[in-house]
């Protein structure tokens, strides 16, 4: 659609219907833009609107409302996110700063979403398959007794212990841990993994009992659990504020939220930039009437996970978008600095 005029009016209706949840004519088109064209333009361009399918008219003598389609080039062709509020900047960041590890970030980061936009939040916990190695450390402690730490660049910490079947010397942890850090640190965990599988044949026979279970041990961390499988979801009440939004009912809408795998195919694939779909384009019958605003997530432009938001198409796109990818950007700072 390349009229901009039309595009105007098109822009100026769903502005009116997502404030007002009613019928916009084009009297009140008139009345609250400055469109600056007779009534009978815009009654025409309301006319051609709705001849290619970008609005409708709900039942006879009413105004016109968006259709999917209408509300899909809407969202393409913004010119401008609405900027979030000081406030709510401070508020993010606020309640980021305090988070103590993964979960909670994952925790926190659903909530302020869910609050910001009063719609329901989802947030995938980071994907140990994207993540990379920030540091490794070999502690020795009482006995034959070692401390395995691992933490990645989404900020997981973890902690193993290790019983040996022999007291290391001092010498080798220090030469095994220099020699794990020099292949893995930087590296993505799948990397990683391989980078040490054959470490092991490169230590002196009489040391590689002690190698092997340390070496062993730092594998099975690496690849053992599958984060990304697991997501937060908060706000789901929020849904009941839209209740007269969707087509038949919100059972069904609460009925895919309740699904994993639904909301993580809603999520999709965590990729650089925002998405946004409409309707039918969730690919989830219980869902045509929603629409999903996602983001990836992650330090340093580093893709680890996605988050987003679930409400009706009647919401305030701009607003959404802005808070889904300032909510994005701020774990991104919180989890390179965790």
């Amino acid at each position: 659609m390349s009229d901009d005029r039309r595009l105007n009016v098109l822009r100026a209706i769903v502005e009116d219907y997502v404030a007002t949840q009613e019928p916009v004519g084009s009297r009140s088109l008139l009345d609250r833009h400055q469109l600056g064209v007779s009534p009978a333009t815009v009654r025409n361009d309301m006319a051609a609107l709705e001849d290619d399918g970008y609005i409708m008219q709900p039942h006879t003598s009413a105004g016109r409302i968006p259709t999917d389609k209408g509300y899909r080039l809407f969202v393409d062709r913004l010119s401008t996110v609405k900027a979030l509020s000081a406030a709510e900047r401070r508020a993010i960041e606020t309640f980021l700063t305090g988070a103590v590890d993964v979960d909670d970030v994952v925790q926190r980061s659903v909530k302020v979403l869910a609050q910001l936009t009063n719609q329901v939040a989802i947030v995938q916990y980071p994907s140990l398959t994207r993540s990379t190695v920030r540091h490794i450390e070999l502690v020795a402690l009482e006995g034959s007794r070692i401390l395995l730490v691992v933490i990645t660049s989404s900020g997981r910490v973890e902690q193993r212990i290790i019983e040996l079947v022999e007291t290391p010397t001092e010498d080798l942890i220090v030469d095994l841990r220099s020699r794990i850090t020099r292949a893995t640190v930087g590296e993505r965990l799948p990397e990683a993994s391989l980078r040490l599988a054959d470490m092991i044949e490169t230590f002196a026979i009489n040391d590689r009992p002690v190698v092997t279970s340390i070496v062993t041990t730092l594998t099975h961390t690496f690849t053992n659990e599958r984060s990304d499988e697991r997501i937060a979801v908060g706000g789901t009440a929020n849904l009941a504020r839209f209740g007269s939004d969707f087509d038949t009912a919100i059972k069904p809408v609460l009925e895919a939220m309740e699904e994993q795998v639904v909301l993580l195919k809603l999520l999709g694939e965590a990729t650089n930039g925002l998405s946004v779909r409409i309707g039918s384009e969730t690919g989830h019958e219980g869902l045509v009437s929603t629409a999903v605003v996602s983001s990836a997530y992650g330090p340093d432009d580093l893709a680890l996970a996605t988050l987003g938001t679930v409400g009706p198409t009647r919401m305030d796109y701009p607003a959404t978008i802005a808070a889904v990818g300032a909510v994005a950007r701020y774990v991104g700072r919180t989890l390179a600095s965790t």
